[in-house]
């Protein structure tokens, strides 16, 4: 709770959701300033990502940006990596994680399958507290390496959306990265 009193003797006081009101000598009146229905859960960092579909059950990394302002990428092949300067999942905007699709060497990655999932597929976060959170796959679309639109990716300001990016098409030896980026997109679903 906060309290704020005003010259006239009034009192203020309250929490985010609920605020009351008191004038001297009168008893507090509740007015509720957001609409617990529409308010925004407050979710903690993602630690485990499943998605039943293609058996994927991983172990979600926070990374940042690498050296050249790219997002960071998982340390092994079996983890999947969560961008944290970005919401997290469950919250107003995209929240990406990325997955290797495999090592271009025969080993699979945790996203080797990604491209298969299909529109309506369940995909859960859990986060810190325990909290399973329920996304709905929307969308799957692949994009050439050097053309992924990183801005309608990252960016999003009305929707609470979960964005999983991995590698697809043909291994480029000269650049050292496969030619397609895979990206899926799921919404809010609790």
């Amino acid at each position: 709770f906060s309290f704020m009193y005003f010259a006239d003797s009034t009192l203020l006081f309250g929490s985010s959701s609920h605020m009351y009101y008191a004038e001297p000598d009168i008893s507090p009146v509740s007015v509720i300033l957001d609409d617990p229905a529409t308010t925004t859960p407050k979710f903690g960092k993602p630690t485990q990502l499943e998605i039943p579909s293609i058996s994927v059950d991983a172990y979600v990394q926070h990374v940042g940006l690498t050296k050249n302002n790219s997002m960071g990428i998982p340390t092994n092949f079996t983890d999947v990596a969560w961008y944290k300067y970005g919401p997290v999942p469950g919250e107003v905007g995209s929240a990406v994680i990325d997955g290797h699709v495999d090592n271009a060497l025969g080993l699979k990655g945790v996203f080797k399958y990604l491209k298969d999932v299909k529109i309506g597929d369940d995909i859960y976060i859990t986060d810190a507290d325990g909290t399973k959170i329920h996304f709905i796959i929307t969308d799957i679309k692949e994009y050439n390496y050097t053309e992924a639109p990183t801005e309608e990716i990252f960016h999003e300001s009305e929707r609470r959306l979960l964005r999983l990016i991995t590698c697809g098409g043909k291994w480029i030896q000269s650049a050292k990265t496969y030619d397609t980026r895979v990206v899926v997109t799921a919404e809010y679903g609790n």
